[in-house]
């Protein structure tokens, strides 16, 4: 039988928290986080559907594990403007996970969505990258087109955090998923702070298996929604970004969709 374990360590590797595991787990951590802290789940054999909560204050969200161990770094600093100010803050903090159920698995999704995406290698999906990110900063990274906030009408922190493409027209983001899945429809819901912000007229999107779909786009806060034919990919890239002919120079995503199924589904977990 699977089983999970989750545990808070300090920066030192040190162990905080922890329970036996089970297979659905709850944390009740009764301490304030400090820099370094992180949060560490564990599995016994990758490659597994969960459904995590890493903050009380944030959604539950549906992901595919790829790895046997993954981390998660409570933010701090810069890192922390991206999140609620009411997450990962205070004295008492409640962590969940357990495995999807079948149906949960086979259900239509959006297969974008993680709210505890980071960057780098995460060992668990759905993962967003970009080349450029506007200056670095964590309120304009790749995955903030994932988590599932989709306030658009001003930018920066929290609420409004967004990929922001730092004015380069060559601009990119990749959404991994770390399976096969099968996607029918794509959303996009563009930043919205006009007029600040400008808008993209027409974007690409190029799929895994080598297919590509061009979205024309519209000035809207609204999401935009593309019925796509049916493929199995793994990956796919958001590109080719036309800007409008507007003054403003900053165009910037708020959130990407990726609407579909697992393309298999798993025996059991």
């Amino acid at each position: 039988m699977e089983l999970i374990k989750l545990k808070i360590l300090d920066g030192g590797g040190h162990t905080l928290l922890t329970r036996p595991a089970a297979r659905q787990q709850s944390l009740v951590y009764r301490a304030p986080y400090h820099p370094g802290d992180y949060i560490a789940l564990e599995i016994g054999q990758p490659g597994q559907y969960l459904v995590i909560q890493l903050e009380d204050t944030m959604p539950p969200a549906l992901v595919y594990v790829q790895k046997r161990e993954i981390d998660f770094p409570i933010p701090f600093g810069e890192q922390a403007v991206t999140y609620s100010p009411k997450s990962f803050t205070g004295d008492c903090h409640i962590l969940r996970a357990r495995f999807a159920t079948a149906e949960e698995i086979a259900a239509r999704r959006n297969l974008a969505f993680n709210p505890y995406d980071v960057h780098g290698d995460t060992g668990f999906y759905p993962h967003a990258s970009a080349n450029v990110e506007t200056r670095g900063e964590a309120v304009f990274a790749a995955r903030n087109a994932v988590d599932g906030v989709y306030e658009n009408d001003s930018h920066g922190m929290w609420p409004y955090q967004s990929w922001g493409i730092n004015r380069d027209p060559q601009a990119a983001l990749t959404l991994d998923f770390g399976r096969p899945v099968t996607l029918d429809e794509l959303r996009l819901t563009l930043r919205a702070d006009f007029p600040h912000d400008s808008w993209w007229t027409q974007a690409t999107v190029r799929f895994s298996d080598g297919s590509a779909e061009v979205l024309d786009l519209e000035k809207t806060a609204a999401p935009q929604a593309f019925p796509i034919r049916p493929r199995t990919v793994t990956s796919l890239v958001l590109s080719e970004l036309k800007k409008a002919d507007d003054p403003s120079p900053f165009p910037a995503l708020t959130q990407i969709e990726a609407w579909g199924t697992e393309s298999e589904q798993p025996v059991c977990q």
